[in-house]
């Protein structure tokens, strides 16, 4: 792993030839970029693949966007990049991984230097990618006071674990040596174990190891399983079913959210998220809500009421518990993870991106047109969310996202009210003044699932039912050195850089409400959902004047989201919109399209 500076990035950054770099940008934009609208373009195309590097006009285009997701992650951070070209670490992963060290001031975007031991998180994670879902190791991806947000998929089951070992081992000359350890287990211990658990004691220790370097604590599954199984076999696992606790000095969370395959009900219900509840009766949905007391307290949620809520307010809720998280006292950072790591997971990861953004405290120069291609590109296209897949099945997770940001811009998403509170004095009893205005209304609620096409329950578990009987405990952590950085930065927070809204005239209605592309059907008789339909917002409805002066996180979110359901409509949505006997409908979405400001000239923003 060699050097490399990221201002540097007129050159392709494909140019480095080693393992990993470390790198720090300037803070101007280039002249050129390659612009959200064929960011999108491509996205609808192909689904992004490590290992399709190389020349082409296809490539070219990729190349560009990975080339821009660097120069802006080196507006704020210094950072060293693990080189993932080929994809020989995750082909799904990106070729360029960013492994962020801390905030940089302009003085230390020259004299950088790396506080990470690169060599040791390369073989880390050479080590522990066999012990996850499709190879999809524990990654970092959001620096956030110090801390590392990380994401992954879940762990392996035994029979990807074979499967995969046995490739490896055929294909490598009857050697692995991804399996090479020091430390490997002792012909004693090997009498006293089953071959199955000497497979899994050693990948996922090593997987164990790489979460302790990152000092991650806390694990949040949104799995609504507790193992995936395919044509019988239990093709994944995860933490809270994990026979021999192998990962029992981690708080592990279990916050069932729906796949992807949820998502047909969304789009059939004219992209309608209010009202729509999940079906929890169906019988392979064993993963219950459980979360340590510890940290439910303070969130004033009522989480046995979860199988009523409907997907807006089960959302709103599993952010406000991540956010409420990362804000706690100690140093530990979190990794989210679903099944394969690429639906779900991209979701509450760009969400909590962009809230973060939107007050202040992470990615701070950044304009909103600048971290919406940063999440797109990187939350999800170089992670290898399948859009090309999900759009021919209808399942808009993606669309979802984004237009979900018009239900988190309120106070009570933001991470610096809990900071104002936690700088409180101590009292008694009361409310904070925060508090009377986030009880304007009661909190819904939301519900959420995996395809029952694809998944069945073979075996139960310690963790099938009920909450875990446990209180988080501390793990101990190697990656001091982040956070000694984070407070030798600190007195350059991204709090104190300044972001200027453009004026709005009082009479100026939003242009962000809308999409174009709809079907006016609803949902059939479905496993997926208990729907019922409620007065809300939807993509669809017309801005209503508003009297009030937004704040700054509000229209920071507001921009995001017009700029996103412009773009998305101009490039992607009315590709679907046929005409024949809908042409009147497609017309009419047009039109709307055209009135609310959403189709544009313009292919590039």
């Amino acid at each position: 792993m060699a050097g490399a500076r990221a201002a540097a990035a007129s050159s392709s950054p494909s140019s480095g030839s080693s393992s990993a770099s470390s790198s720090s940008s300037s803070s101007s934009s280039p002249p050129q970029e390659p612009g959200l609208a064929e960011l999108l373009e491509e996205f609808s195309r192909t689904q992004y693949r490590a290992k399709d590097g190389g020349s082409g006009a296809g490539n070219a285009k990729v190349e560009r966007i990975e080339k821009r997701c660097l120069e802006l992650f080196g507006r704020d951070y210094c950072y060293s990049v693990i080189q993932n070209v080929n994809g020989e670490i995750c082909g799904h992963y990106p070729r360029y991984i960013v492994f962020l060290e801390y905030e940089s001031s302009e003085k230390e975007k020259d004299t950088f230097e790396s506080t990470v031991q690169v060599s040791r998180l390369q073989d880390l994670v050479n080590r522990s990618k066999m012990a996850r879902c499709r190879g999809r190791f524990v990654c970092p991806v959001i620096l956030y006071k110090g801390k590392h947000i990380c994401r992954s998929a879940t762990l392996a089951g035994w029979g990807e674990l074979y499967g995969r070992t046995g490739y490896n081992y055929i294909f490598s000359g009857g050697s692995d040596d991804a399996w090479a350890d020091s430390e490997d287990i002792t012909e004693d211990d090997c009498t006293l174990r089953s071959a199955d658990n000497q497979l899994f004691d050693k990948v996922r220790g090593h997987d164990i190891k790489l979460l302790r370097y990152l000092s991650v604590r806390y694990i949040c599954d949104l799995m609504v399983e507790n193992k995936k199984v395919k044509f019988g076999l239990n093709v994944t696992s995860s933490e809270k079913v994990d026979k021999a606790q192998r990962y029992a000095d981690f708080t592990l969370l279990s916050i069932p959210y729906p796949g992807c395959e949820f998502f047909k009900e969304y789009k059939d219900r004219d992209y309608t998220a209010e009202g729509l509840v999940f079906n929890w009766k169906q019988d392979y949905v064993d993963a219950p809500l459980s979360i340590p007391v510890t940290l439910t307290r303070s969130l004033n949620i009522d989480w046995s009421e979860y199988q009523s809520w409907d997907l807006v307010q089960q959302t709103q809720n599993y952010l406000k518990l991540l956010l409420y998280i990362i804000n706690s006292e100690d140093d530990s950072g979190l990794l989210v993870h679903c099944i394969s790591g690429w639906d779900r997971t991209p979701l509450f990861i760009s969400l909590l991106r962009l809230s973060l953004w939107a007050d202040g405290l992470i990615h701070a120069t950044l304009k909103p047109a600048e971290i919406l291609y940063l999440t797109v590109a990187y939350d999800w296209f170089l992670f290898g969310h399948m859009l090309v897949d999900r759009l021919s099945k209808g399942e808009e997770i993606f669309f979802f996202c984004f237009s979900f940001l018009k239900h988190i811009t309120s106070e009570e998403f933001s991470a610096l009210k809990s900071q104002r509170r936690k700088s409180l004095p101590a009292r008694d009893t009361g409310f904070t003044v925060d508090d009377l205005c986030t009880m304007k209304r009661r909190d819904r609620g939301s519900t959420t699932s995996l395809s029952s096409d694809f998944s069945l329950v073979t075996e139960s578990s310690p963790g099938a039912t009920g909450s875990f009987p446990y209180e988080p405990v501390d793990s101990g952590s190697t990656a001091a050195q982040t956070q000694a950085a984070w407070r030798k930065s600190h007195t350059s927070s991204p709090q104190t850089v300044p972001w200027n809204r453009p004026q709005q005239s009082e009479d100026r209605q939003p242009s962000y409400q809308g999409i174009v592309e709809a079907k006016f059907s609803s949902s059939s008789s479905s496993n997926h959902s208990d729907s019922f339909f409620r007065t809300g917002s939807s993509p669809l409805e017309v801005p209503k004047t508003r009297f009030t002066a937004p704040t700054e996180r509000e229209s920071k979110l507001e921009e995001v989201r017009s700029t996103f359901l412009a773009t998305y409509s101009s490039t992607v949505g009315l590709k679907s919109v046929t005409p024949s006997s809908s042409g009147a409908i497609g017309g009419l979405l047009e039109q709307f399209a055209r009135g609310v400001g959403l189709r544009v000239s313009s292919s590039t923003l």
